[in-house]
């Protein structure tokens, strides 16, 4: 296991850092490591809590977290998908089969559990991962399905969550306690 390379900041919080904990963090959960490393830039931290894309958009509940799974997944940050696995799958109504689809390779069994929109989807938070653009026949398929908003919202989506991989990975953030690990959900594709 590796050693977190950033101290994360410990309480008591700058009152702009403890006001966007107060706002984001339920109530009786301790603020995740991953903002309490952040929060060592508290400029950054701000920032990207700002740019957060929690909040309702324009595509499902269940089709964003689909796209975060697949993302973090595809990064290898074990940190940021347990915590979604943990906090929004169910309320994405995500069923153990579906979350295995985010770590498996294209076509293996779990995808089957996915619609065919859903496995869409995948094919292109996969592109985005690994070439950082859409081809043109899968753009295609998306407009037949995504309106052009929501196609902002998937590859902006994808590119967030891009960034948070980057953070915990580089940062070498060990999981939280509560969060699911990779280990319960099948190979990865990464």
């Amino acid at each position: 296991m590796s050693i977190q390379r950033i101290t994360p900041v410990e309480p008591p919080y700058s009152p702009p850092v403890q006001a966007v904990l107060d706002r984001i963090m339920p109530e009786g959960v301790p603020p995740l490591s991953l903002f309490r490393t952040l929060a060592v830039n508290e400029r950054v931290f701000l920032r990207v809590m700002a740019g957060g894309l929690l909040d309702r958009g324009s595509i499902s509940l269940r089709e964003r977290e689909l796209v975060i799974l697949r993302t973090t997944a595809r990064l290898g940050s074990e940190y940021e998908w347990g915590v979604h696995v943990t906090f929004f799958s169910g309320k994405a109504g995500l069923t153990a089969e579906n979350i295995a689809a985010t770590r498996g390779e294209p076509g293996a069994a779990g995808a089957a559990s996915l619609s065919s929109r859903e496995q869409l989807l995948l094919r292109a938070v996969d592109e985005l991962v690994d070439g950082a653009r859409l081809s043109d026949p899968l753009f295609e398929e998306l407009s037949q399905s995504w309106s052009p908003a929501q196609l902002v919202e998937i590859v902006s989506l994808t590119g967030f969550y891009h960034l948070i991989a980057f953070a915990t990975n580089a940062f070498q953030l060990a999981p939280e306690p509560f969060a699911a690990l990779f280990s319960a959900f099948g190979q990865s594709c990464a």
